[in-house]
C-alpha cells in the first residue's frame, strides 16, 4: 500500500498518484480513448463522459486506500466501491463489477 503524507491535500495526494503510476498530470480525463491492459493484453475502449465521472472517485478512493492499480488491487478497490454502493451511477456499476469479476 502507498501512503501519502497527511500534511499533503487531497489534489496534491492525486498528483502524486497519477504520477506514481504513469498516468498523465490530468489522470487521462482528457483522453479519447482508454487502455486497460489484461496481463498482456490491452483493452480499448472510449473514454465517455460517465467513465471520466466515475474514475474521478475511483482514484481518489486509490489514494485514500492505498489499493494499487494492479489486477489484485483494481479487483480490490472495484469490490470495496460496489460494497459501499454507487447509487444510480450505472457506469460506476458497471465498471466496478467488471473489475470485481475479473480479479
Amino acid at each position: 500500500m502507498t501512503a501519502y503524507a497527511p500534511q499533503l491535500t487531497l489534489r496534491e495526494a492525486r498528483a502524486r498518484y497519477f504520477a506514481a503510476n504513469g498516468f498523465a498530470p490530468d489522470g487521462g480525463d482528457s483522453e479519447r480513448w482508454v487502455e486497460v491492459r489484461m496481463g498482456r493484453f490491452p483493452l480499448w475502449f472510449p473514454n465517455t463522459a460517465g467513465r471520466r465521472y466515475s474514475v474521478k472517485f475511483h482514484d481518489v478512493h486509490h489514494v485514500l486506500t492505498g489499493y494499487p492499480t494492479s489486477l489484485r488491487g483494481e479487483t480490490e478497490i472495484g469490490a470495496w466501491e460496489v460494497s459501499t454502493g454507487l447509487g444510480r451511477h450505472y457506469v460506476g456499476w458497471i465498471l466496478d463489477l467488471l473489475a470485481f469479476a475479473t480479479g
